[in-house]
């Protein structure tokens, strides 16, 4: 659930492409085809990963923090070489680059489905997000460069349908494979997919590259990567190992050192993979603080779902993975509309309101405790969340292109796309703490009158580390027993509650940034249009 809905600016993306190679009207559906699966493989292993973690946790041992490395391994590499596979198409080949990502994500795939243990499938998982990397955006500039005019309106409506369905039926599919087949075969489906897209690629898509495309930051990509990993591996780990400890201290030092040499590389670089002058513009600015903190919430919060729908309330894998339609549903029949927000009140105001109706989703999902019927637990919270959510995306993708010149729009979409994974991989990790820490303190408070053995309180500390999917000690009584099981599903739930008014409080604040940097309708123009000093200033646009 963590990555449930597509990130912001995937159809800029398409929209600021050049069609460099456009392709025949008989091979258009078929270039559509190789697209949509290809990135629909990305976009269900996402999804019915978490839907999977409880059962692979309990099939190869993994702990908590175990699932949150499954998570966050492929996130990790995602998040950080997106932005160099989208310039690896441009200089050796779009189909190619493509056709890589789509073999090496099915490779992984089968590591990932034969896995023994959980640092097999993490480094799986990892290998997953290099080929992620090459084949999401591949994905999108190949569809920029096969379609050009009317057509490519067409296309981006035809893909944008069909990445709904691929939303809705993917955590259904995975959790149905979970349910009734095993974990496994939630990442083997992978497999006849991708031999179908390469297929389809290799006899109807088009060779494309951009002559003038921007030189590779290497140097970028690996800093970015190093940052990214050692701050996230120090705050996963300082879960079981605190805060204290020398390996944890040294990750985040240098995962910190290494950001900031980031920031210096990239600022002193001609053609960096994130020109930090991007920034300069106000509403860009906004635009990304906002994704920052919205999808931080988003990400980080509902990566704990699926834990909290089938260990506390017992839900099957495949009504886990169907407890989100409702937020799909909506954000895909609503986000056309919301889009016409955007012209007749420009962005500020949706991108204000939208979140507010976000935080009053997640502070629905605080209220639920340890029983209850789905439509009057967790259905308002979906259906709310999806309402404001909706009111977000569009908007979100306006202001993000009409923030910088036209020329720079393809790379700032893929900017804020990149910025909407790392706020999700970063708060997984960050909220992960804080779980912790309650669900700890918490179940300390509920068994410490129920009379446990020194040994069997031992137990129960070391099983507080699979959080919700702790087992109570054997040879309790059954009274004793039961009060335990309940004592960890209320914990968990104490957890939970933690983690979606952390969520909501995030949302709040992207509100708040939205009011305060983004401007309003009629008060934006795009540095293009911006006269320079001893020139009459033109008309503004929209924002």
């Amino acid at each position: 659930m963590a990555n449930l809905g597509r990130p912001p600016c995937d159809e800029g993306v398409i929209r600021s492409g050049k069609s460099e190679a456009p392709c025949s009207p008989s091979s258009g559906p078929w270039v559509l085809a190789a697209t949509i699966i290809g990135s629909g493989m990305a976009f269900i292993d996402g999804t019915v990963t978490n839907v999977a973690l409880p059962a692979l946790q309990q099939d190869l041992g993994a702990t908590a923090v175990d699932a949150q490395w499954i998570v966050e391994s492929y996130a990790l590499l995602l998040a950080s070489l997106i932005l160099v596979g989208g310039s690896l198409g441009d200089h050796y080949g779009r189909r190619r680059v493509y056709s890589l990502g789509i073999a090496l994500f099915a490779l992984a795939s089968i590591a990932c489905g034969i896995a023994m243990s959980p640092g097999q499938l993490i480094a799986a998982r990892a290998l997953q997000g290099i080929g992620g990397a090459l084949l999401v955006p591949g994905s999108l500039s190949i569809i920029s460069a096969s379609f050009e005019g009317e057509r490519r309106g067409k296309a981006i409506g035809t893909w944008s349908g069909f990445s709904g369905i691929t939303a809705a039926l993917g955590p259904i599919l995975g959790g149905y494979l979970v349910e009734n087949v095993s974990w496994r075969a939630a990442f083997l489906i992978n497999v006849p997919l991708a031999i179908v897209v390469l297929y389809i690629v290799t006899r109807h898509v088009p060779e494309s590259r951009d002559p003038d495309a921007r030189r590779l930051d290497l140097p970028g990509a690996l800093l970015a990567t190093l940052g990214l990993g050692g701050i996230v591996y120090g705050l996963i780990e300082s879960s079981s190992r605190g805060f204290g400890d020398l390996l944890v201290l040294i990750s985040l030092v240098l995962g910190a050192a290494a950001l900031v040499t980031f920031v210096l590389v990239e600022r002193r670089s001609h053609e960096p993979m994130m020109p930090l002058s991007l920034f300069n513009s106000r509403n860009f600015s906004g635009a990304n603080l906002l994704t920052l903190l919205l999808y931080a919430g988003l990400g980080g919060s509902l990566y704990f779902l699926p834990f909290l729908l089938i260990q506390v309330h017992d839900y099957s894998a495949t009504a886990a993975g169907a407890a989100f339609l409702p937020f799909i549903v909506i954000t895909f029949l609503m986000s056309r509309w919301a889009g016409g927000l955007v012209t007749r009140y420009g962005a500020k105001l949706p991108l204000m309101i939208g979140p507010s109706i976000a935080a009053v989703g997640f502070i629905l999902f605080a209220l639920p405790g340890t029983q209850g019927s789905y439509w009057t637990t967790f259905f308002p919270a979906v259906a709310v969340q999806g309402l404001g959510m909706s009111l977000v995306i569009a908007p979100l993708t306006t202001t993000a292109l009409n923030a910088v010149e036209g020329r720079h729009s393809g790379l700032a979409s893929g900017v804020n796309n990149a910025v909407s994974r790392t706020a999700s991989l970063l708060s997984i990790a960050v909220l992960g703490i804080f779980v912790f820490a309650v669900f700890s303190s918490s179940l300390d408070d509920r068994i410490k009158n129920l009379n446990l053995t020194s040994e069997q309180q031992a137990i129960v500390e070391t099983e507080k580390v699979d959080l919700g999917g702790a087992e109570v000690p054997e040879g309790i009584d059954g009274e004793t027993a039961a009060a335990v099981e309940r004592a960890v599903d209320e914990a968990f739930v104490s957890a939970f509650r933690l983690a979606m008014f952390i969520a909501a409080g995030l949302a709040i604040a992207s509100a708040v940034a939205a009011a305060v940097l983004i401007e309003g309708k009629g008060e934006t123009a795009r540095p293009e249009e911006i006269a320079q000093p001893g020139q009459a200033p033109s008309a503004s646009s929209p924002a």
